[in-house]
Parts: C-alpha cells; structure tokens; sequence
C-alpha cells in the first residue's frame, strides 16, 4: 500500500487537492505518477465523504456544494 493511504484521511485530501491543482491534468495522471492505486485512494477518500470531481480535477465533499 502506498504510503500516502495510511495517512489521516483529511490530510490527504489536502494533499492530494493540492498536488491535482498545481501539477496534473487529472486524477489519472498523478495517480499513474505518484504509483497510487485510483480505487484504493477514492476508497480512502470516500470514508470521510469526498469524491473526485473531474471536471474541477479536485476532491469534493457534497457537504462543500450546499
């Protein structure tokens, strides 16, 4: 498992949001990069209510949108 996986699930989408913003095109792209297992970090990720938005290209909690 990817180092990044074991990490408190709230830094990690810090983290992941801003490496998304500041060098890849999309979730694909830095998950190719970084050797992170997509399903694996949305599963993390979908723990604490987050989901990848494509078409920002950053991770989103539907709580953020209303």
């Amino acid at each position: 498992m990817h180092p990044w996986l074991e990490m408190d699930p709230y830094v990690l989408v810090s983290l992941i949001n801003m490496k998304l913003r500041n060098f890849y095109e999309d979730l694909d792209d830095l998950c190719e990069d970084l050797n992170i297992e997509r399903p694996l970090l949305e599963q993390e990720l979908a723990v604490i209510g987050y989901h990848y938005d494509k078409q920002n290209n950053h991770f989103t909690n539907a709580e953020d949108n209303g």
